[in-house]
């Protein structure tokens, strides 16, 4: 845990390479301090066809999906971490959002084979 999500606008693609992308997430949750590295799973989806406000404009927008009992502290300074690796990669014009949403622990269930 956790599950980073990446939305993205493809037109992003000039600039920044999905790779690129996920490296800076992955490493934003890393240094927050509350995962393993081999516990944080990051993975990007690119949309063709998007309005930001009525407008066409290039976005990221992270979705931090972590299991319950963190405090509000821990998971705003997550937020603002990785953030701050989105701020990093020096975009211009550009929309950045992260959200963390907690997942309860009693109905989460995994399975590896």
């Amino acid at each position: 845990m956790p599950h980073c999500v990446i939305e993205y606008s493809t037109t992003l693609g000039r600039q920044l390479s999905p790779s690129a992308l996920v490296t800076a997430v992955h490493q934003g949750a890393f240094d927050s301090g509350l995962f393993e590295e081999a516990d944080i799973k990051s993975r990007a989806v690119g949309y063709d066809y998007h309005h930001h406000g009525g407008a066409r404009r290039d976005f990221i927008h992270v979705t931090l999906k972590i299991l319950s009992g963190r405090t509000p502290e821990q998971r705003k300074a997550l937020a603002a971490l990785v953030l701050e690796a989105l701020a990093g990669l020096g975009l211009e014009d550009i929309s950045l959002t992260v959200e963390v949403v907690e997942m309860e622990r009693e109905s989460y269930a995994k399975r590896l084979d």
